[in-house]
């Protein structure tokens, strides 16, 4: 008999049996004989991986393997995810137009130092060695760039400041809208610098030098403008000249501006009263508030069954004062109260006990220790002393302290904005969204961007140092919000404009529900902003090449698939939108 020929295959063939489907996996040869066509059977291949299955059927098919080594290899591997997110939201934002209109070296370089202030904030000469270690120095084009190039490119942007804000203003910004605006400070590395001063240090520094800085930003905390002071400026003294860039540099005729108690003095509201279509909104000190509530304008029987109630007083003339009770800040700041007076008493009788053994004598000397000890806290005015030369006792003062502790909880908004523009609940919530500017400070000064401590020497430095950081938040805001869905974050952002304004802030039930399962309804985890950006670096670029060229073989680029988390998160950047 002729021996047979013919061709071998995988034939795969499914049977279903009770509910179950079964796969079988049959090596075969196919082959013609007496002109008929035929099958044999030559194995069973259904005890083996589907992997291994595959391979074969396609050996069987034609197709060559060899080992994986002799085909490629990978020379390197870079984190390019948490690069191509911010780059994606850069070209979302147009940043670069932002910075100028024609493409340049220095507007490349600033791009560049954009991108790696949100990624990983570095000193600039640790800049221009890490972002190598990423993709990011080949895909923004400064892969030749030193520490002075970077230096050189901080120059030509604070000379593009005022452009730069003008048209971001022009983005954010509109007639009779809201606009937010504080100051903060950080500290310096070094005495050279111009601006550094001594001054009320924020950041718990104290005895370091400063400088300090305010931030403008729309009714959502998006960030406008930024101005730089010596750090011993005080907040009144850099709100008018905000005021006067925005009417005179942006061309805002009209708009309300929001500022806290120590921003805008009463000496400001009176130069705001000459400016027309300039309203403000602001908040009562405590000894402002003491004072109605001794002239009886202010009655605190009327919060026994509201928490907000309108007021009008002629101390205040054509101003509105909206006053509020929230009483669970009523018990934390009683709690406060209390800690402080027992802090106080326990030094106090530490004094009094030497006093009485003798280890310490005189009315001077005694008083120097005591007056460190009740102007601490600054709860002297709850005390009474009665010193001599061997002798020292102190009770508390009850009146006074009850007098407080009926204020408890108590704030006054002071606005010159119309009712029929704003009503009295809506004064409350929009001097609230001043919580904005403080998120984006801890977010420049802490958690991300990381502007302090500041090592340049000159004040133009400084200056260009603190723009670039606001540029950064600028970009890294909006991802925040695209990525909101993916955040320890409230999706629900609406409720704010309807909640209780006085009461304190609830999230949403599913930010509740999010929060408390720490993961979201797929299965994933919750991430904060920098676990999203460390997910997404874990998507890197391997740089690969034949090893069988030798090392003169071209490369080419292989980018991991994203997972799930990671191609969710590049979706939502591209639907950011000015």
């Amino acid at each position: 008999m002729p021996a047979r020929t013919g061709t071998a295959h995988v034939a795969t063939t499914m049977r279903q049996y009770k509910g179950k489907v079964y796969r079988t996996h049959l090596l075969r040869r196919s082959y013609r004989e007496d002109g008929k066509v035929k099958n044999e059977t030559l194995g069973n291949l259904s005890h083996l991986p589907e992997a291994l299955i595959e391979v074969i059927r396609r050996s069987l098919q034609g197709e060559t393997f060899v080992p994986l080594g002799q085909t490629f290899e990978v020379t390197g591997s870079r984190p390019h995810g948490h690069v191509l997110a911010v780059a994606q939201a850069m070209q979302r934002l147009d940043v670069a137009s932002l910075l100028g209109s024609k493409p340049s070296r220095e507007r490349a370089l600033v791009l560049a130092m954009v991108a790696a202030r949100i990624v990983a904030p570095h000193t600039k000469l640790a800049t221009t060695r890490w972002w190598h270690t990423t993709t990011l120095a080949e895909d923004f084009g400064v892969a030749d760039a030193n520490e002075d190039d970077l230096y050189a490119a901080m120059d030509w942007l604070l000379a593009c400041q005022d452009s730069i804000q003008k048209k971001l203003a022009a983005r954010h910004l509109s007639e009779g809208g809201l606009v937010l605006y504080d100051l903060s400070s950080s500290y310096f590395e070094g005495t050279t610098c111009p601006l550094a001063k001594l001054g009320h240090n924020r950041d718990g520094k104290k005895g370091l030098l400063q400088v300090n800085y305010g931030l403008l930003t729309d009714a959502r905390g998006c960030p406008v403008a930024v101005s730089v002071h010596e750090g011993n400026v005080a907040d009144p003294a850099t709100f008018l000249p905000e005021v006067q860039r925005l009417r005179e540099d942006f061309g805002i005729e009209q708009l309300v501006i929001v500022g806290d108690r120590g921003m805008i003095s009463s000496k400001a509201i009176g130069a705001l009263r000459d400016m027309d279509g300039i309203d403000w909104i602001t908040a009562l000190k405590h000894v402002s508030i003491r004072a109605l509530v001794e002239q009886q304008q202010l009655q605190l029987g009327l919060f026994d069954e509201r928490n907000l109630l309108e007021i009008a007083s002629p101390d205040y003339p054509g101003e509105r004062l909206v006053a509020c009770r929230n009483l669970e800040l009523a018990k934390l700041r009683a709690h406060k109260r209390e800690s402080l007076l027992t802090s106080t008493e326990k030094s106090l009788r530490e004094i009094q006990a030497r006093v009485d053994a003798g280890r310490l004598w005189g009315a001077e000397t005694i008083g120097v220790r005591v007056g460190k000890v009740v102007n601490q806290y600054k709860v002297a005015k709850h005390f009474t002393l009665d010193i001599a030369d061997a002798h020292f006792t102190f009770t508390r003062k009850p009146e006074g302290i009850t007098a407080e502790a009926a204020l408890d909880g108590i704030y006054i908004i002071r606005t010159s904005v119309a009712a029929a523009r704003m009503d009295a609940a809506d004064c409350v919530r929009n001097y609230k969204t001043l919580a904005h500017v403080e998120r984006a400070f801890r977010s420049l000064k802490t958690m991300d961007l990381k502007v302090r401590p500041i090592h340049h020497r000159t004040a133009d430095r400084v200056r260009a140092h603190i723009l670039l950081c606001m540029l950064a938040y600028y970009v890294e805001w909006h991802m925040r919000e695209a990525w909101r869905e993916l955040l320890f974050a409230d999706v629900d952002q609406a409720a704010k404009t309807v909640r209780d304004p006085v009461a304190p802030a609830q999230r949403s039930e599913s930010a509740l529900n999010k929060i408390g399962r720490r993961v979201l309804d797929d299965g994933s985890p919750v991430h904060s902003f920098s676990t999203l950006m460390a997910e997404l670096g874990c998507l890197v670029r391997n740089t690969c090449r034949t090893p069988s060229a030798g090392d003169e073989a071209p490369t080419f680029d292989i980018v991991t698939t994203p997972n799930a988390t990671q191609r969710h998160a590049l979706d939502l950047i591209q639907q950011i939108r000015l």
